[in-house]
């Protein structure tokens, strides 16, 4: 018997494939309602939804409109969810400055990242999509971050990955600060081939990977 928890979640994730925000907001009121877990709910609901809906979108199985309606269903959710989640502790608001690299336009899962590493305390420069490594590091030189967080979703575009890092590096500013990749084609091996230091799975991880890595 499918218990209340995974029903919730389940819901929220159906909500989001199927771009329908009245019904993610339904779920996301349940969630605190019933006194569920809000981070539980937008790892195992949404965000699972939304890596389906990218999944679908890159084998071009749906197209751009499906895929802005379910980042609209998300967002209702985490409207309703992201103040329900406990701040961290001022001495953990480091920064982080995000962006997806050069090439790629595609900026959902990057915005997902942003929005669970606000939530986890993180302070958060937004460089936005299609980020140059130019861009990367005159952002990193004026905000000194914590870390770097690069994003894609093509793997044609993972090659930006390694130009973005290659670029920090001869800046004489990544022995400063970490970098974590993420995103469909990526993984821990191509972060230690291209010199990054950590590779985010989905927006959970990137977050206990990123707060692991400040101890």
């Amino acid at each position: 018997m499918v218990g209340k928890k995974e029903k919730v979640q389940k819901g929220l994730e159906v909500a989001v494939i199927s771009g329908k925000r009245e019904e993610s907001v339904k779920y996301a009121n349940m969630v605190i309602k019933e006194g569920l877990s809000p981070i539980e709910a937008i790892d195992h609901g949404l965000i699972k939804g939304m890596m389906i809906v990218g999944d679908k979108y890159a084998h071009h199985e749906i197209f751009l409109p499906q895929v802005l309606l379910a980042a609209d269903s998300l967002y209702g959710a985490l409207d309703i969810l992201l103040p329900y989640i406990p701040k961290e502790d001022a001495r953990n608001s480091h920064r982080v400055i995000i962006g997806v690299v050069e090439g790629d336009v595609h900026d959902i899962g990057k915005n997902i990242v942003k929005t669970m590493l606000t939530a986890a305390g993180f302070k958060l420069v937004d460089l936005g999509k299609d980020i140059s490594d130019e861009e990367f590091v005159k952002a990193a030189k004026k905000h000194h971050p914590f870390a770097v967080a690069l994003s894609t979703l093509m793997t044609p575009t993972m090659d930006s990955m390694k130009e973005t890092v290659d670029a920090l590096i001869e800046s004489g500013i990544r022995a400063d600060l970490k970098i974590i990749v993420g995103g469909a084609p990526t993984s821990q091996e191509f972060a230690d081939e291209i010199g990054a230091d950590l590779h985010g799975m989905n927006a959970q991880d990137a977050v206990a990977k990123l707060k692991s890595a400040m101890n």
